[in-house]
């Protein structure tokens, strides 16, 4: 029996029909197109993942299950997407439904909890017991897995890891606190950062806007990284801001949740031991459990997009 997992994002509507060894067998996609009323959404779904049985070469009778995931605050008991911005949707039935298209069961859950899930369950935090996924994209999403089971609070809108404040009074955020996690940890942070540092009166020549062509429009969460590569101070000094606003975040959630696993996924992580290595370093000193023999492990995620397919697919 196979399952069916469905990224349901602002950009692209991914489907994937997912074996029990969590591998993804088949895929197919479309653009979301928002804004759009809900029906003509639903059809799209539908239609990929009809698409991907198809490409699977299996009938949707075969699929015991249809997960999707979906960025905002999502209530998998009623059914309801409660919110999303991405999205422009309010209190929207979307199992309800999915569920008169495809005659299936259907479950849903936020995105970065369904990513997190696949990781845990087939990804760099396989075999852990307890593990935290961040996303670093646009903001900063978070999922959280305790004894193996995705923890989303009494209202089902918990794991908002972006929105704690690292900054009193800091950098207004989205959500309209200041001086979220979000705001400084992002990759829209990080490309922020970097642009005022090559805007920056004292800097006579970036060698950062000229990797982007003189035009810094073009900056990037690369733009920094690859800088610094070359001999960049400048780019340094914007990478080093910038990783501490960033282990400020991960040192809170070790001390909290003390994880088995924290991995991190998004653009930025394809950086690896250039992210990673001075991210420890600043761990090491400021952890609470300087002294335990158990630490959590920092690593990056390995599944990428697939992440939320496989583990939407294995929702219940």
């Amino acid at each position: 029996m196979y399952r069916l997992g469905i990224d349901l994002g602002g950009t692209n509507i991914v489907a994937g029909v997912v074996d029990e060894e969590y591998n993804i067998i088949a895929k197919a996609s479309c653009k979301t197109c928002v804004p759009r009323p809900e029906s003509d959404i639903c059809d799209s779904m539908a239609e990929v993942a009809l698409k991907a049985c198809e490409k699977a070469k299996i009938s949707i009778d075969d699929v015991e299950s249809i997960g999707i995931g979906v960025p905002g605050a999502v209530n998998p008991k009623t059914g309801v997407i409660e919110y999303s911005a991405n999205l422009f949707f309010h209190n929207w039935e979307v199992v309800k439904m999915m569920e008169e298209r495809l005659n299936k069961k259907v479950i849903i859950e936020n995105d970065a909890n369904a990513a997190a899930l696949g990781e845990y369950l087939a990804g760099s935090a396989k075999g852990a017991k307890n593990a935290i996924a961040i996303t670093l994209g646009t903001g900063v999403g978070g999922g959280i897995i305790i004894n193996g089971k995705i923890y989303s609070g009494s209202n089902y809108a918990g794991a908002e890891l972006g929105h704690m404040v690292i900054v009193k009074d800091g950098k207004e955020c989205g959500c309209g606190r200041k001086g979220c996690w979000e705001a400084y940890a992002s990759a829209t942070g990080l490309i922020n950062l970097t642009k005022q540092k090559i805007l920056s009166e004292k800097l006579d020549f970036s060698y950062m806007l000229k990797i982007c062509d003189n035009d810094i429009n073009k900056v990037n969460g690369k733009t920094p990284f690859d800088a610094a590569a070359a001999g960049d101070p400048d780019a340094q000094e914007v990478l080093n801001e910038y990783f501490g606003y960033l282990a400020t975040g991960l040192v809170n959630i070790i001390n909290i949740f003390q994880p088995d696993v924290l991995c991190i996924g998004g653009g930025i992580s394809n950086q690896g031991e250039n992210l990673l290595a001075p991210l420890r370093a600043i761990i090491e000193k400021e952890r609470y459990t300087k002294h335990n023999a158990k630490q959590t492990l920092l690593c990056t995620c390995s599944l990428g997009n697939d992440a939320g397919i496989i583990g939407a697919a294995f929702l219940d």
